[in-house]
């Protein structure tokens, strides 16, 4: 069993930046593809960005590329989300995720969530 804990949600002015990150105990992290998703009110939960178990490649939603870059410290079973130039748009709980399935990170099942961390960006 994996237990992931999210942390560095806030709020935030637009164009203003946060860092999301996402600490796992449990099951051996750096085998893990690990994912952020978010979901605003009235919103389903959508795909935000991705992570390969070796940080090799990075996926993105077209909303977040270019604003926001996903890393992870398999040393420290941390996957980071560096958010930048944040909009009113990008408002939502932000989950972290983690798989074990293989395939395209943007549709494969993730087994394992966070319990989220509120982002709010407002003027």
């Amino acid at each position: 069993q994996v237990q992931l804990v999210e942390s560095g949600g806030g709020s935030v002015q637009i164009g203003g930046s946060l860092r999301l990150s996402c600490t796992a105990s449990g099951r051996t992290f750096s085998s893990l593809t690990m994912g952020w998703f978010r979901q605003a009110p009235g919103k389903e939960r959508e795909f935000v960005s991705a992570i390969s178990w070796s940080g090799g490649s990075t996926y993105y939603a077209d909303s977040a590329e270019g604003r926001f870059t996903i890393s992870r410290d398999n040393a420290k079973n941390t996957v980071y989300l560096q958010m930048n130039s944040l909009k009113p748009e990008d408002t939502a709980v932000y989950y972290c995720a983690g798989t074990v399935q293989v395939g395209n990170p943007r549709r494969i099942a993730y087994n394992y969530w966070g319990q989220g961390t509120q982002v709010t960006v407002s003027s």
